[in-house]
């Protein structure tokens, strides 16, 4: 037992602190709680346990330095409530085998499109909010919150890469506002998944206490180091995302 609390409390610090810079701690986190012989459904419940609270905490630090844009985000958090809490509620009562099959491409195809974009999210081009930007918005933000709810990795290089092409934001303020949208998928699941028992909470409250320090650690990198920072490091975690699902499904 203390072993395995080692190792995912590493684990969840590296995840956690990778997720604030630039999304993808899920690839690090859900293996590992896995790794210890934890079933698919329990290691999604505690999981999105121990994740909230470094989501919390990013989504506080991101605010306090003004890196979210809340006119925007306000609108989009309540599509991003509903769809998590239907993406909760379809996988605990279907298969996830599509998503696995078409998600690894999509990864892939954002992680290549970052990749050969060389000034891409390296400098704010936000030119303002309209009627359609706004709508376009917050569908995403519902079909979003839903694959957060439903099945979870690379939901956040998803919303980094929605805020970059949609809205014309740099990477550090885009990683803000997924954090936000993803904090709020992350509590409403948690929410469902605890009223399903299925969060092991033996695991989840050490693990989430050091996804609380590892969020704070990334939050605080992205914010000081910038776009240069969070740009190669949302290209590795998207490719490597991709990667790891592929080899899933095959």
């Amino acid at each position: 037992m203390l072993t395995q609390l080692i190792f995912l409390c590493s684990f969840g610090f590296l995840a956690a602190a990778v997720d604030a810079i630039a999304g993808g701690g899920g690839l690090i986190s859900l293996p590992a709680l896995l790794l210890v012989g934890i079933s698919p459904h329990f290691a999604l419940g505690t999981n999105k346990f121990a994740a909230t609270m470094g989501a919390l905490n990013s989504s506080i630090t991101f605010a306090r330095s003004g890196k979210v844009y809340v006119s925007l985000v306000k609108w989009q958090i309540p599509f991003t409530l509903v769809g998590a809490s239907l993406g909760v509620f379809s996988v605990l009562h279907v298969n996830s085998d599509f998503l696995n099959k078409v998600v690894p491409v999509l990864i892939l195809l954002v992680g290549i499109y970052t990749l050969f974009h060389k000034n891409l999210g390296l400098e704010t081009r936000f030119q303002g909010l309209t009627h359609s930007n706004l709508a376009v918005g917050c569908l995403l933000a519902f079909v979003l919150g839903f694959y957060d709810g439903f099945f979870g990795p690379g939901a956040g290089s998803f919303l980094i890469f929605l805020f970059i092409t949609l809205y014309g934001f740099d990477f550090v303020t885009s990683s803000a506002n997924a954090k936000v949208l993803n904090f709020v998928s992350n509590f409403i699941s948690l929410i469902l998944f605890a009223w399903n028992g299925k969060i092991l909470y033996d695991y989840g409250i050490p693990m989430a206490f050091f996804m609380l320090l590892g969020s704070q650690l990334g939050t605080k990198l992205a914010i000081h180091k910038g776009a240069g920072l969070v740009k190669p490091i949302f290209i590795t975690m998207s490719l490597l995302v991709a990667v790891k699902l592929i080899y899933q499904s095959l």
